[in-house]
């Protein structure tokens, strides 16, 4: 069974250091991990301090955000164990699609 992990940040760099590296600040503001199908699959709404996701899934797929999203096989595709991260808006939601 495929999954995509969606993991919702606010912000980049260290937590306890005066330099803005170019990386996500842990902990995560949320996690959210979904079954990847033939049909299209939501997650639940994006935090309200969420900025930015990492999307990681075991399987190809497409992607699509929005307020009300259904993900198709013509939305972004996302490779399978290749991380990507988006700037989302806190609220929306993502639909995933097998490919």
């Amino acid at each position: 069974m495929a999954k995509l992990w969606i993991t919702e940040f606010q912000a980049v760099g260290p937590a306890n250091s005066a330099v803005n590296a170019q990386i996500p600040r842990h902990p995560p503001v949320a996690v959210q991990v979904l079954i990847v199908l033939g049909a299209s699959t939501k997650s639940a709404a994006f935090n309200s301090a969420t900025t930015f996701v990492r999307l990681r899934s075991d399987a190809i797929c497409h992607y699509v955000v929005g307020i009300d999203p259904t993900a198709t096989t013509n939305d972004t595709p996302l490779d399978p164990n290749n991380p990507e991260y988006i700037g989302v808006p806190a609220g929306m939601k993502l639909a995933v699609i097998a490919g």
